[in-house]
């Protein structure tokens, strides 16, 4: 059956975006290589002689924040700190350990705890698609009469609400981290840099996923009207 395969191809679509939106829950500082954005500084002060610089990166997850090992240097004397993750809580601020990490005592304030606080969406979307998974494993298995019509009905209804709302948190992510952008730039006048994190495209390759993956149960369930159609025709009832 030509729809039999892009059905089949839907629980893989799923799972891969609830894995991608998983990795994201538990990025930094639980794993600290996923990131929505980064900033970094390396800021150089006086005449090369009574010269002082500072260099470092601070990487934002959804539940905190981890500092980079940081070099700083006073008239030739450098001076460094230890790599550090602050604890893993709900809503996050620019404070001032990371003001002082980046040397950038402007920073206050730039982030609340309220807007940081939205982060938590991610969960939620990757719960969403967890069930999203769980229903669209009834596609591989056939009904009586060969279909899989309801376990594709039910997987476009959910996944439907998956996918919008990964949509939606993706959305989020980028005008928050561009607002962030924004106002560390002015706060800092161009001293910081920030940075892109993964976490963001890897959101949008979750989302593209899920949409695909209603595409797959769309033709799950053309499929199975098709048979449902062919079944009636070659009926013994049919034919009298």
């Amino acid at each position: 059956m030509p729809l039999r395969l892009p059905a089949v191809l839907t629980p893989i679509l799923v799972f891969i975006a609830f894995l991608i939106l998983l990795l994201v829950s538990l990025s930094a500082p639980i794993i600290k290589s996923i990131i929505l954005f980064r900033l970094s500084a390396n800021i150089n002060v006086g005449p090369s002689i009574f010269s002082a610089s500072a260099s470092g990166s601070v990487g934002f997850g959804v539940w905190g924040y981890c500092i980079s090992a940081i070099n700083v240097a006073v008239v030739g004397v450098d001076r460094s700190r230890d790599a550090q993750c602050s604890k893993t809580h709900l809503g996050y601020t620019l404070d001032s350990t990371v003001a002082r990490a980046l040397n950038a005592d402007d920073l206050q304030n730039v982030l609340s705890r309220t807007t940081t606080a939205v982060f938590v969406l991610h969960p939620i979307a990757a719960a969403l698609a967890f069930l999203t998974l769980l229903i669209s494993l009834f596609i591989l298995r056939r009904g009586s009469n060969g279909t899989s019509r309801l376990p594709s009905f039910l997987t476009m209804g959910i996944g439907s609400l998956a996918a919008f709302f990964t949509t939606v948190v993706f959305l989020i992510d980028v005008i928050l981290v561009a607002v962030v952008r924004k106002r560390v730039h002015n706060a800092t006048d161009g001293d910081l840099n920030l940075v892109w994190g993964n976490a963001v495209w890897m959101t949008l390759g979750a989302a593209i996923a899920l949409w695909l993956s209603l595409v797959g149960a769309c033709c799950g369930m053309l499929g199975a009207r098709r048979t449902n159609r062919c079944a009636s025709t070659l009926s013994p009832e049919s034919r009298l």
